[in-house]
């Protein structure tokens, strides 16, 4: 009885039922039948037009555009577990319009962030296909961290520095620790070593020291002067320092850009180009077509970009509150909880992708994420902040310098034979904790 329902569930054929009276069991199995018919009938109806078709290819304007529009969005919504948290972003908007307890608010939009960074990269992923690969690069490299961005814009504009520095870090650490040790772990789970492209993962983490080096020399620099010089003459020549490195860091994050799409882009290919000899997939499956139009992806993303505002505004304003009555740190919410939320799309799609032994794209997820936060994102804040007449600087704490040092190092300890297995995943995660811990505990 259970094999036919799913039988009937699936919309296969049901076995004819048979009694003791053979003309009794061939009545209840036409019965059954016609049963099923009428409601798979009614369904079909439900969804297709007369001739068959699905509504949202109907001939008739007014039939196709409102059914095609439900279709989108629907095929939009599911495009991520996650947006079930969608339900959040009315509550925690109007909360924070209505100036309610700052903990509900904080929290609210916390979760309403999530969603909506899925939903942006959702968007973005279906625009940049259509533009082609150089500018699809351009647009990854744009909205693939637009969230911590915003956060960070609405945070410089209310002066909250410690929170920009802190969450530009914590996004760091938590693609390159949490993010690629995820990776690591799930993929070596299901595959018991997995390999990737060694040559763009160096690069990747060339780059990264470089960045590190960026953040080293300024600390560096201020501690060196010591007390020999007033505090404001120490903080106008690290400002000076930071203005002009961060000029050279986004020079050097164009010439990447051109030596991966232009010059170099068969290193960066190499990967795909096995998937590129035949139309199907390695299960025989074809590839998954796209949902959004250019347009409807483009208005997607204005849609998108403005809630995430709107929340990140209300989140930020909470912070305060949130220091004083949680007794958590500035830095510890910037460091760790902010990036969690920009991150959670990217963190989905990187394991996702790591479990089905594809990681050279769950590498250029982890790092290559972190990378532009540190080469155009941080250097941009700093830029920005230049130009509205806030002191954001390249300056970070010493501890704060020495984390991201380790972290670097022992990620390109990991990642420098090509080579990933589920242990390596256990220690960069390890450490990630460890991490965490010490700016729990680290006082602001």
């Amino acid at each position: 009885m259970r094999s036919n329902l799913r039988r009937i569930a699936s919309g296969g054929k049901i076995p004819q039922i048979r009694s003791s009276t053979e003309n009794g069991g061939e009545t209840v199995a036409a019965s059954l039948h016609h049963h099923i018919d009428e409601h798979t009938a009614l369904l079909h109806r439900t969804f297709q037009n007369s001739d068959g078709q699905p509504l949202y290819k109907d001939e008739r304007t007014w039939v196709r555009w409102p059914a095609s529009f439900a279709y989108t969005s629907w095929q939009t919504l599911t495009s991520n577990p996650v947006n079930v948290l969608l339900v959040f972003v009315p509550l925690g908007i109007a909360f924070g319009a209505s100036h309610g307890n700052p903990t509900v608010v904080f929290i609210l939009n916390f979760l309403a962030i999530i969603p909506l960074a899925s939903l942006l990269s959702f968007a973005t992923e279906e625009l940049s296909v259509k533009l082609g690969q150089t500018l699809g690069g351009l647009m990854n490299a744009t909205f693939g961290n637009a969230v911590e961005l915003i956060v960070s814009i609405v945070a410089l504009k209310n002066g909250e520095i410690r929170i920009v520095q802190a969450s530009m870090l914590g996004s760091i650490l938590s693609n390159i620790l949490l993010v690629l040790g995820c990776c690591f772990l799930a993929g070596g789970i299901t595959h018991k070593e997995q390999k990737f492209n060694s040559t763009v993962a160096s690069t990747m983490s060339s780059l990264m020291a470089v960045s590190t080096a960026s953040l080293i020399i300024p600390a560096t620099l201020y501690a060196a002067m010591g007390s020999s010089k007033p505090t404001d003459a120490k903080t106008d020549k690290i400002l000076i320092l930071s203005h002009g490195t961060s000029i050279i860091l986004l020079v050097l994050y164009a010439m990447y850009l051109f030596f991966q799409l232009k010059t170099h882009a068969h290193l960066f290919d190499e990967e795909s180009e096995p998937e590129a000899d035949g139309n199907d997939g390695a299960d025989g499956q074809k590839p998954e077509g796209h949902v959004l139009s250019p347009w409807a992806a483009g208005i997607a993303l204005v849609i998108v970009t403005i809630a995430v505002a709107v929340c990140a505004e209300y989140l930020v304003d909470s912070i305060d509150s949130i220091v004083e009555r949680a007794h958590i740190s500035r830095t510890f919410i910037g460091l760790i909880l902010l990036p969690i939320v920009g991150n959670a799309a990217e963190h989905v799609t990187a394991v996702v992708v790591a479990t089905k032994n594809k990681m050279d794209l769950a590498i250029g997820v982890a790092i290559g994420s972190s990378m532009q936060i540190a080469l155009l994102v941080t250097p941009f804040l700093v830029i920005l902040g230049w130009a509205i007449g806030q002191p954001m600087s390249l300056q970070f704490e010493i501890f704060e310098t020495v984390v991201f040092f380790l972290a670097v190092l022992v990620t390109n300890y990991l990642i420098s034979d090509g080579r990933s297995n589920y242990l390596e995943g256990a220690m960069l995660l390890g450490m990630y904790m460890i991490i965490a811990l010490a700016f729990y505990v680290y006082p602001d």
